[in-house]
């Protein structure tokens, strides 16, 4: 469990047999003195802030802590650190945390070490260590901004077309008139919004193109703001009755990658991800 012990809460890892991150001298005392009182064994990880200045012991505490770690039991099972640039391969600061989190592990032999994340893999052998924590990669984010994504695609989203409607040219779309139809346009509204975690940012406006949408096979612009549960889709360019209501749309998926989507939203693949909201029916299949 990577965000520590609160305050309280260590017979709940005991309970369901996880093993949490300790992050301060605070969350390792009191583990200590619950594994003692129960006489646990389960084991727990060291987090050594190597840079990030968000979680962990630093790495003087780290060093510091070192000798009554070897010498006495404390459980510590893992020792673990975070890049902070991992995406920016040429950024300084992972050449001194790689190196910082080499000595620390020099001083906890025998515990195995755990420092790259998913883009942190491909920084190369020196950030591996022992484990890697891939997350985001595992979806489909690419891990390597700038460059071709090395990962296979995961999610795909969907959504059924409602409506197929006739806009008059000069006519606009969608909560504030943002996006005007500059010619006789058709467009499909679709069954998806900002509640179910698509993203408002990439509503399409006279003066900002926004995101798409796959529509019969083919790439269509959103139309106007992207609603609480409605966006809509310029399908103008498909043959009439190429789409139909209840058709499906794809919204990540095929040629749309997430990350190309979070691009148009302002954000980035992660986010884009743990926002896909509990209002999707979820297919989950086994490659």
């Amino acid at each position: 469990m990577l965000n520590g012990l609160l305050p309280g809460t260590a017979a709940t890892f005991a309970d369901i047999g996880a093993q949490p991150v300790i992050g301060s001298l605070v969350e390792l005392a009191e583990w200590d003195a619950f594994c003692s009182a129960n006489q646990w064994h389960g084991g727990a990880a060291l987090h050594v802030d190597t840079g990030m200045n968000r979680l962990g012991v630093s790495v003087d505490e780290a060093a510091a802590l070192a000798p009554r770690i070897r010498t006495e039991n404390h459980g510590i099972t893992l020792l673990i650190s975070h890049l902070a640039c991992a995406e920016q391969p040429e950024h300084a600061l992972n050449r001194r945390q790689i190196e910082l989190f080499r000595e620390v592990r020099l001083l906890y032999r025998g515990i195995p070490g755990s420092l790259a994340n998913s883009s942190g893999i491909f920084l190369g052998n020196s950030a591996h260590c022992d484990m890697v924590r891939p997350g985001a990669a595992l979806f489909g984010v690419n891990p390597t901004p700038g460059h071709r994504n090395p990962m296979h695609p995961v999610i795909e989203l969907r959504a059924r077309v409602v409506l197929i409607r006739s806009v008059p040219k000069g006519e606009t779309i969608g909560y504030n008139a943002t996006w005007t139809a500059k010619h006789a346009a058709r467009i499909a509204v679709v069954a998806v919004g900002y509640a179910d975690g698509y993203p408002r940012a990439a509503s399409a406006s006279d003066t900002t193109p926004g995101s798409e949408a796959i529509v019969a096979d083919t790439r269509c612009p959103l139309a106007g703001r992207v609603s609480m549960d409605l966006l809509a889709v310029d399908v103008t360019v498909l043959p009439d009755n190429a789409v139909r209501r209840g058709d499906l749309v794809t919204l990540i998926g095929a040629t749309i990658g997430v990350d190309e989507l979070a691009a148009a939203a302002g954000t980035i693949g992660y986010e884009m991800l743990v926002n896909l909201g509990r209002r999707y029916h979820r297919i989950y299949r086994d490659n």
